[in-house]
């Protein structure tokens, strides 16, 4: 089955807003942030996972029904809306140490590839940029559905994750614990729970 359509032998597949026509699929959409999560999760001290998001950003998706690699997506972070529910750890990931907020304001992705890989999972590659340095990452993708709201907006919903290694941008702080292993882990979890809705 082609882009963002479930299989045919799904049970279930009748619902229109479970198994769209895929032509009717194409075009452009926006993020809607209302509805959309961009979050990470880092390990903290060896024992815990701290989860946390950015509140602003803005992205768009072109989907391709009929060309899943003709699909492209692009979504610009606003890196001092970071928010992991503490204020005291939001300042640090603000500061020098990380993220250098006030000298590199937006993180960005942009694709350069959209690949179908069966049934509802899809991944696409691009390029994130941190703090000023470029580096290719692939986001898993698992497509969630279609469907029109009660405000009349055709919408369409993904699920997403990666890993990636801070190191490779430039984010090295880090201490030292008295029992081995450091306070935060280089390998952090992107997460992405996605609302789009038709643009016009």
């Amino acid at each position: 089955m082609g882009l963002f359509g479930r299989k045919d032998d799904d049970k279930g597949a009748t619902d229109s807003a479970v198994s769209p026509d895929l032509a009717a699929l194409t075009g452009d959409y926006e993020l809607d942030p209302a509805h959309t999560t961009i979050g990470f999760v880092a390990r903290h001290a060896m024992v815990t996972n701290v989860k946390g998001h950015f509140a602003d950003f803005t992205g768009t998706l072109h989907l391709d029904g009929a060309d899943p690699s003709s699909s492209t997506a692009t979504i610009d972070v606003v890196m001092d809306s970071i928010d992991t529910g503490n204020a005291d750890r939001d300042g640090h990931l603000k500061s020098a140490d990380f993220f250098k907020t006030d000298e590199f304001p937006t993180m960005t992705f942009r694709s350069t590839k959209a690949e179908a890989l069966g049934g509802d999972d899809y991944r696409i590659t691009g390029d994130l940029t941190i703090l000023g340095t470029t580096r290719p990452i692939s986001i898993d993708l698992e497509f969630n559905g279609a469907a029109k709201d009660p405000f009349g907006n055709e919408r369409v919903g993904f699920e997403g994750k990666t890993e990636i290694s801070r190191a490779e941008w430039g984010l090295t702080w880090n201490a030292a614990l008295e029992t081995g292993g450091m306070l935060v882990s280089d390998k952090i979890k992107l997460v992405f729970d996605i609302s789009a809705i038709r643009k016009g």
